[in-house]
């Protein structure tokens, strides 16, 4: 009786590690997907925001001085991070105009790890990932 609990309890830990095993793989570390050591700056309008765990994404149209534009991805903390500090799903409504300072991918494509998001009131809001390797430039309201 003893050994059939033990192997039940064995398979539906297998199940649940099958089940949420997408979700955990997800989330990832800063160093794996961005570089610390290009720092992006860029000025667009929001096409789209994904309020999505485990990381919020924030489409950005960027216009080149050419006059063509860029379509890149910003990556953001966790939803309810994000609302705790101060962001709204008003706040980031396609056609708006901001500024977003980051960390660009390290494979070079037109995706960042948003640090700093500014809105055209001057409205500034961390937009970072907490705790997962990004750089502690004191822009990160829970380092210390």
């Amino acid at each position: 009786m003893r050994n059939r609990r033990i192997v039940a309890t064995i398979v539906g830990i297998g199940g649940i590690v099958l089940v949420c095993g997408s979700s955990i793989l997800a989330h990832h570390a800063f160093s794996a997907e961005f570089d610390a050591t290009k720092p992006v700056s860029l000025r667009g309008k929001i096409t789209r925001m994904e309020w999505i765990n485990p990381h919020a994404w924030m489409h950005l149209e960027v216009a080149n001085e050419d006059g063509t534009l860029d379509n890149w991805m910003i990556e953001a903390g966790p939803p309810g991070a994000l609302v705790r500090r101060g962001w709204s799903k008003d706040s980031v409504t396609p056609g708006i105009e901001v500024l977003v300072e980051g960390y660009r991918a390290i494979d070079g494509a037109l995706r960042a790890n948003g640090r700093d998001v500014t809105f055209p009131d001057g409205t500034r809001l961390f937009a970072g990932s907490s705790g997962t390797g990004a750089p502690q430039d004191g822009r990160d309201p829970t380092e210390r």
